[in-house]
C-alpha cells in the first residue's frame, strides 16, 4: 500500500479570495513505513502573501519571486501522488487549494479526487477525541510526537510530524526519525516492537485440594438443578 502524507501552505485562507499554494510537500509510506523519498516545492503565487500567512510560515514575497509556477510542476507533482492514498490534516483546505491550482494548468488534469483517494486525519481525531483540540500540535502533545523543531509552518516538517500523527493513531506505531532533520535526503527509520514468540506458555495444572473445590462447587450446583448440572453433563 502506498500512501503520501501530503500539506500545502498558501498566501491566506480563502482560495475564493484568489489565494495560492506557496509550498507542497509530500512524504512517501509504503506499507506504512517511511520510504524515504519525498517531493517538496516552493511557487510563485503571482500575489502577495497576507501578513498572518508570513508570521505562521515565515515565507516573504521576495523569497518566491525566481521559484516555479504550479503549471511548471504540475506533471512531476502528479506523478508522484498518482495512485496513492493521500494523508491530509483538514483535507478539505488543501485539496480546495490544489483543485484550484489544477484547473488554473489546465481542465485536461482534473480534480485530486480523480486521481487519488484521501484520508483527512482531521476527521480521524474529530471521531476519536471528541471535544478536544485536534489542531497538528494539539496531537503531537497528546500523542506524544516531538513537535519542537516546528517554530514555524512549514510543508516538509508538517509533513513529517503529520505521518507520525498519522501512525500513532491508527496503530501505535512508533516513527523514530523520519530524516528530514538537517539534510532533507537522508533515510527514514521507523521502529516496530516484534511480538516475543520462542517461548511456550506455562501451563498450570490444579491440585488436589483444587479440584476438591471444583467437585464441591458441582456438588451444589447439581443440589439447586435438582439434577446433574450443565457442567457435569459436559465432563
Amino acid at each position: 500500500m502506498r500512501q503520501i502524507v501530503l500539506d500545502t501552505e498558501t498566501t491566506g485562507l480563502e482560495v475564493r479570495q484568489g489565494h495560492r499554494l506557496i509550498e507542497i510537500a509530500c512524504v512517501e509510506m509504503i506499507e506504512r513505513r517511511p520510504s524515504g523519498r519525498h517531493y517538496q516545492t516552493y511557487l510563485n503565487p503571482d500575489r502577495a502573501i497576507d501578513e498572518g500567512a508570513k508570521q505562521v510560515t515565515g515565507i516573504e514575497d521576495e523569497f518566491l519571486l525566481d521559484k516555479p509556477h504550479f503549471v511548471d510542476v504540475v506533471e512531476e507533482f502528479l506523478a508522484f501522488i498518482d495512485g496513492a492514498e493521500l494523508i491530509i490534516h483538514n483535507a478539505k483546505f488543501d485539496v480546495g487549494f490544489l483543485d484550484a491550482e489544477l484547473a488554473r494548468a489546465g481542465e485536461h488534469y482534473g480534480r485530486i479526487s480523480d486521481r487519488c483517494p484521501v484520508l483527512d486525519t482531521l476527521v480521524m481525531a474529530r471521531e476519536r477525541y471528541p471535544g478536544q483540540r485536534n489542531s497538528l500540535d494539539a496531537l503531537c502533545k497528546r500523542l506524544g510526537v516531538d513537535n519542537s523543531a516546528r517554530d514555524l509552518h512549514g510543508g516538509l516538517i508538517d509533513a513529517q510530524l503529520l505521518a507520525e500523527v498519522y501512525l500513532s493513531m491508527t496503530s501505535g506505531q512508533v516513527v523514530l526519525d523520519l530524516g528530514f532533520e538537517g539534510a532533507i535526503e537522508q533515510n527514514a527509520t521507523t521502529i516496530a516492537i516484534p511480538l516475543v514468540l520462542d517461548r511456550r506458555p506455562l501451563v498450570r495444572y490444579a491440585d488436589g485440594d483444587e479440584l476438591a473445590a471444583h467437585e464441591r462447587r458441582l456438588d451444589a450446583l447439581d443440589k439447586s438443578a435438582a439434577g446433574s448440572s450443565v457442567w457435569r453433563r459436559q465432563n
